[in-house]
């Protein structure tokens, strides 16, 4: 914190006066706001250097040529710690979600916005031809092996833990001439990697302006062929955008591009595209019990059955077409929770962002405000914690009124699971809500979720800290 801090400080020249953590992606790095006198940076702490090398070299030649990445501000002598601009907290992702909520969805902004995203990608990806690929990480290119990484993710992490059948020595045969196919494309372009709406800001959005796009999280590109990322933002399981829109946003692209071969291998990269997805979704989900990842199953699977059944690949791969024709006779709930059992979800919220919403529709349930106990958030050291950190869970546990609250929560909450076991209600929701939505809620959300796990097993727990995540 204070190497982040120190390199605020010789930035702009001014102290910075504070330092918010932020939540976290997939990976291990950490994510703080740092901001002070009017300033304000993105600091991060990331312990992998090979990694940031890649992020510093891809940062500093796109944004030479005038692509919309964050810039660079400072990065420490230990590569460790570093700054970069402060792109705001609204992805393209949480906009299209905000519009389904409200009935809306894919409107003529939405259009819009995603056929900037497609335009900027086309410039990214010819930008980056020239880009030192010798710092990629984990490889310099999308090439056999990295390929291979990513089907054998599928096949060990979605297959069998989906139990789905398969001859193993007949599939790898398949791989090799499905890689084959692949690489016959032009692959002498960036390959972002993980093109979709969670890595895409919608910066300076205000009220009859047209906002403006910029795009993060690409450190993991490579050199590779452009059409794995136009499939990773069309075809994202969550984002679930229509086919027609999907069809119209391709041809757009297309255009663009100029490459008249482009769509002969088009399919296929959509296709490894979400088998690497099915292999990510099986992990979290099956194996780590997320919900989120067993959500987003039944809606990848979909886009495999859609586009194995439309679209027939010019190379003969007779296992792995046996594959997909058995996960898409797969029939998955979009809710992992069975629908005859009682769910509680648990949740955390900042009141400066307005008080949660129930996406259940059954309405009701608690809202406890813990903006009466004593506040972490007050103390310079804990303020980069959240409560599910060791010094916040010490410096709480000590707190006599922590536990009288919660003593009081979990009398008026078994109340209501009592009776709803007792009557077959299917929904309760349960949310904590304190200034920063950082510390007392998150603590107290936690402590109440592995309460009720502990003294109601056979009730299901859906526990989510909105400012976290």
């Amino acid at each position: 914190m204070e190497l982040l801090k120190q390199l605020f400080a010789d930035r702009f020249g001014t102290q910075c006066e504070e330092c918010l953590a932020l939540a976290g992606g997939g990976s291990s790095r950490r994510y703080y706001r740092l901001s002070g006198s009017g300033y304000s940076a993105i600091g991060t702490v990331a312990d992998d250097r090979r990694e940031n090398e890649a992020f510093f070299a891809y940062t500093t030649h796109l944004h030479a040529k005038g692509m919309p990445v964050p810039e660079l501000y400072a990065v420490h002598p230990d590569r460790r710690h570093y700054l970069q601009q402060d792109l705001g907290d609204r992805t393209l992702y949480a906009l299209l979600h905000d519009k389904k909520r409200a009935g809306g969805g894919f409107d003529a902004e939405m259009v819009t916005l995603y056929k900037q995203a497609l335009a900027d990608l086309d410039a990214i990806q010819r930008a980056g031809r020239d880009m030192d690929f010798s710092l990629a990480f984990p490889r310099a290119a999308f090439d056999r092996r990295s390929m291979l990484w990513d089907l054998n993710y599928f096949k060990y992490f979605f297959l069998k833990l989906a139990h789905i059948p398969f001859d193993e020595e007949a599939l790898e045969n398949d791989f090799g001439r499905f890689i084959d196919y692949l690489l016959e494309a032009d692959c002498t372009y960036f390959l972002y990697r993980d093109f979709q709406g969670r890595n895409i800001m919608v910066v300076d959005e205000q009220q009859g302006i047209a906002p403006r796009l910029a795009y993060i999280d690409y450190q993991g590109g490579r050199q590779g062929a452009a059409q794995y990322d136009v499939a990773s933002l069309l075809y994202s399981a969550k984002s679930d955008l229509p086919e027609a829109l999907r069809q119209e946003l391709l041809r757009h692209y297309v255009a663009l591009h100029g490459d008249s071969r482009f769509m002969d291998h088009f399919w296929g990269y959509l296709l490894v595209r979400i088998m690497q997805t099915l292999g990510a979704y099986g992990y979290r989900g099956y194996f780590e019990r997320k919900p989120y990842f067993l959500e987003s199953i039944p809606l990848a699977v979909n886009n495999l059955r859609t586009v194995t059944s439309d679209h027939q690949l010019p190379v003969r791969l007779p296992e792995l077409e046996r594959v997909w024709r058995a996960i898409g006779e797969l029939r998955l709930a979009a809710d992992p929770f069975p629908p005859d059992r009682l769910t509680v979800s648990v949740g955390s919220f900042s009141y400066k962002r307005g008080l949660p919403e129930d996406h259940s529709g059954n309405g009701g349930g608690f809202i406890f405000d813990c903006r009466a106990l004593p506040n972490p958030g007050r103390y310079e050291q804990y303020r980069a914690y959240t409560g599910k950190d060791r010094p916040v869970v010490e410096f709480l546990e000590k707190e006599p009124a922590v536990d009288r609250f919660l003593d009081n929560v979990k009398g008026i909450v078994s109340q209501s699971i009592d009776k709803y076991l007792e009557r077959k209600f299917t929904h309760l929701s349960v949310n904590f809500g304190c200034t920063g939505g950082q510390h007392r809620s998150v603590y107290c959300a936690e402590r109440l979720a592995r309460w009720i796990g502990e003294t109601y097993p056979s009730v299901s727990i859906d526990l989510r800290h909105r400012e976290q995540s």
